[in-house]
């Protein structure tokens, strides 16, 4: 047992608890997985047999690394130790005992999620259900909610509460019923069915509960209420449960986690033995301080403070931009500075953002500097399919004999035109050597089209021609964009979907409408210049096109040099980095619009911003925009409610640069705002502070005083946030953001409900 020696006094009682419940609360950098692995290395070195325990890990990649640690330490002792995700280890029990639940053999197949919404919109068909009324993904994603919940067909359509539920029903129950004839399963089965097989085969169970005497679980403040079921049934005979996480990094529940799983362990588990790992190895002192002080505003967590025996370290920087393009240059000239005084490989770089749409401006800067960088756990801006897609029509628009362009976009969103059809047109196109676009017009004489996929293509022309004779009047980039996404259905589409990944697409869309708006903005004012002649003005769309292109050819980079990493911040979770730049901390942004409203969520956005922090081992910079081009607007914005939570000690506030005074941070490096700022430069700490108290209160018709900062509440948009005044009295405008949307609003008629 020599490896005891390699642990602290905390980490070594965890390893060497003995029988019955264990809940080790591990803080952030405190050597967590490396616990796991003694533990699991000490109960086989003191002779239990490896196949009798059960290590459940959240990725295949952990599982892989934690079997070969133990290996390691033990040798070959290790041989028939069980570490696995959920879903491994439940196919690996499912493919010995299916059998036993009706209908099912254990030949099954698994579908992945694009044979899932082949089959639910099969169900839909049959059922006569409109996709325009009820999207497919939406029902997946109900289907899919009701099973993490172990909520079979029936039981769901019991709970059904409107009518969108009744209909998801009976696709559910349709859907259940195909899957079963196909002897197939989906993601979500393997958990359900494993349970559903432990709860109606108490024989199967009770071998398994035999068979698995310890059982540990990583991260199991990640855990949904099927993964937590499926975990008591199986310790429920000899309670040698042991399970490592930390509430305070509970970041997931919009997909499902629940952190109650694991605050409420000691009540599951009334004798359960709780410890602590409040060491981190990983940062300076001043970061782990910041990291202690922001989490500790929330209510709904363990009690713990994480220490470490590393240098005080640099205090953390604090910079107000002037908008996103001073912070993007901020953060390039900071990589620049670090790299050339410090020898800092870019590698030593991580920039962290709350939503993917943020990296764009990002992207633009690093490679108008040619600083290599990276984005995990998503594509880069230009790259994604929806920025694509809508390029692509911007392109067809342009140049209506773009072949490529309308291949992509001719059945998106759906219009009913297949690849046979396409297939056709485009051979018609080539025969009579016409443009793609031309020879729309002709789809009545093209060979083997059916009636309606005629119409629609003579609708498709229709459209894109009227849209093209508006780019040829010189319409502004943005109003063109906007067309776009409302005439061809596709914004409308995204939001019938209502699922998580339409709305960041969504997202990502409103995002593309600030690059068209910031180009808009630099060229309007060429546009009065004599030189500018009438038939440039009908190149704008090329002009942007081309800026576009330009911007999204340049990173050429090798995956396998040197590179900065952008990411968001719940990507970043379980991962370190040397220097950390956590960017965009702004009320509505960080935390989001939607959880500054509800206390739960707020409390989960500041447990990300804990995790966000705690990634940073030696400096930790934060940026906020006084002002932010958010979906085609530029809006003020309000320092996070999360930095006045760190003490002023901890922090210095880094100077404005006098040098961008007065200039411009757009594409066409014209000043986006058309004005200077009064930027603050006495770098003195707490400066933010006196932001949020800026703008006269208003007294509207019942006497109520309103200021930035105000939590509302309004008849038809729901609750929102003030995020400026100007002005007094009754004319006064109050801009207020409810869920991401910006109204502004008269004092005398806005009807507002302070919260």
């Amino acid at each position: 047992m020599y490896y005891l020696q390699d642990l602290n006094p905390a980490q070594r009682q965890a390893v060497e608890s003995g029988e019955g419940p264990l809940l080790i609360l591990a803080g952030a950098g405190s050597g967590k997985t490396r616990v796991l692995t003694y533990r699991i290395a000490h109960l086989i070195a003191k002779g239990i047999d490896p196949w009798n325990i059960l290590a459940i890990t959240f990725t295949n990649k952990a599982a892989q690394e934690m079997r070969d640690r133990v290996l390691a330490l033990v040798g070959s002792e290790g041989e028939g130790l069980w570490a696995a995700t959920f879903h491994a280890a439940c196919v690996r029990i499912l493919r010995r005992e299916i059998s036993q639940l009706p209908g099912y053999t254990r030949s099954f197949v698994i579908y992945d999620a694009a044979d899932q919404l082949a089959l639910i919109k099969e169900c839909m068909r049959e059922l006569n259900l409109d996709e325009k009324k009820f999207a497919p993904r939406a029902v997946q994603g109900v289907i899919s909610d009701a099973k993490n919940k172990l909520m079979d067909a029936v039981s769901f359509e019991a709970a059904a509460g409107d009518y969108f539920q009744e209909k998801s029903a009976a696709v559910y129950r349709l859907y259940q019923k195909k899957l079963i004839s196909n002897n197939a399963l989906d993601f979500d089965d393997i958990i359900l069915l494993a349970v559903k097989l432990f709860r109606e085969c108490p024989e199967v169970l009770s071998y398994y509960q035999e068979k698995f005497r310890y059982i540990l679980v990583d991260e199991y403040q990640d855990t949904n209420h099927a993964q937590y079921i499926l975990i008591n049934l199986l310790a429920k005979r000899y309670r040698n449960l042991c399970v490592v996480g930390d509430d305070d990094q509970s970041v997931y529940g919009w997909r499902g986690a629940d952190i109650q799983n694991i605050l409420d362990f000691e009540r599951d588990y009334p004798e359960a033995k709780v410890l602590k790992l409040e060491q981190n190895y990983r940062s300076t002192g001043r970061i782990l301080q910041a990291a202690n002080e922001v989490v500790s505003h929330n209510f709904n967590r363990k009690g713990k403070s994480l220490w470490t025996e590393n240098r005080e370290g640099d205090p953390i920087l604090l910079y107000q931009a002037v908008n996103e393009h001073d912070e993007a240059r901020y953060i390039t000239e900071k990589i620049r500075l670090y790299s050339d005084t410090e020898g800092r490989k870019y590698s030593d770089f991580a920039v962290l953002y709350r939503t993917n749409a943020q990296s764009r401006v990002l992207e633009e800067h690093f490679m108008k500097e040619s600083i290599p960088y990276k984005i995990y756990s998503g594509t880069k801006f230009y790259e994604r399919m929806e920025i694509k897609d809508i390029l692509s029509y911007l392109r067809l628009i342009h140049n209506p004999a773009d072949r490529v362009s309308f291949a992509r976009v001719i059945n998106v969103p759906k219009r009913g035109i297949g690849k046979g059809t396409l297939d056709k047109v485009l051979e018609y196109a080539e025969e009579q050597g016409m443009a793609i676009l031309d020879a729309l017009t002709e789809a009545a004489y093209i060979p083997g089209l059916q009636a309606r996929a005629v119409a629609s293509l003579a609708s498709f022309h229709e459209l894109i021609s009227g849209l093209c004779r508006e780019a040829q009047k010189g319409v502004p980039v943005t109003k063109l964009t906007e067309r776009i996404l409302k005439e061809t259905g596709y914004m409308a589409a995204l939001r019938l979907e209502n699922t998580v990944e339409a709305e960041s697409r969504i997202e990502n869309l409103n995002e593309f409408l600030s690059v068209t708006a910031e180009y808009d903005q630099n060229i309007e004012e060429y546009l009065e210049e004599p030189e500018f002649a009438e038939e440039q003005k009908m190149m704008l769309l090329g002009g942007f096109l081309e800026q576009v292109s330009l911007v999204a050819e340049i990173d050429t980079y090798d995956e396998a040099e040197d590179a900065v990493k952008l990411m968001t911040m719940h990507s970043a979770k379980g991962l370190e980095f040397p220097v950390v730049f956590a960017v965009g901390l702004e009320d509505g942004i960080f935390p989001s619009s939607r959880s500054i409203l509800e206390q739960f969520l707020l409390e989960e956005e500041r447990r990300l911003c804990y995790v966000t922090i705690t990634r940073a081992k030696e400096k930790l910079l934060i940026s906020y925009a006084e002002q932010r081009m958010l979906y085609g607007r530029i809006q003020d914005s309000l320092p996070s409610r999360f930095l006045k939570e760190i003490p002023q000690d901890l922090y210095q506030q880094e100077p404005a640069r006098q040098e961008i005074l007065g200039r411009g941070f757009g594409l066409g490096g014209r000043n986006s705002f058309g004005r200077t700022t009064a930027h603050g430069s006495t770098g003195s700490p707490g400066s933010f502070g006196n932001w949020r108290e800026k703008g006269s209160p208003v007294v509207s018709l019942d006497s109520v005083r309103f200021q930035v900062g105000d939590k509302v509440r309004h008849p038809k948009f729901g609750g929102g946030i003030v995020m400026s005044v100007k002005g007094e009295g009754m004319s006064a405008e109050i801009t207020v953001v409810f869920s991401g949307e910006v109204k502004k609003l008269i004092a005398e008629y806005a009807k507002l409900e302070k919260i």
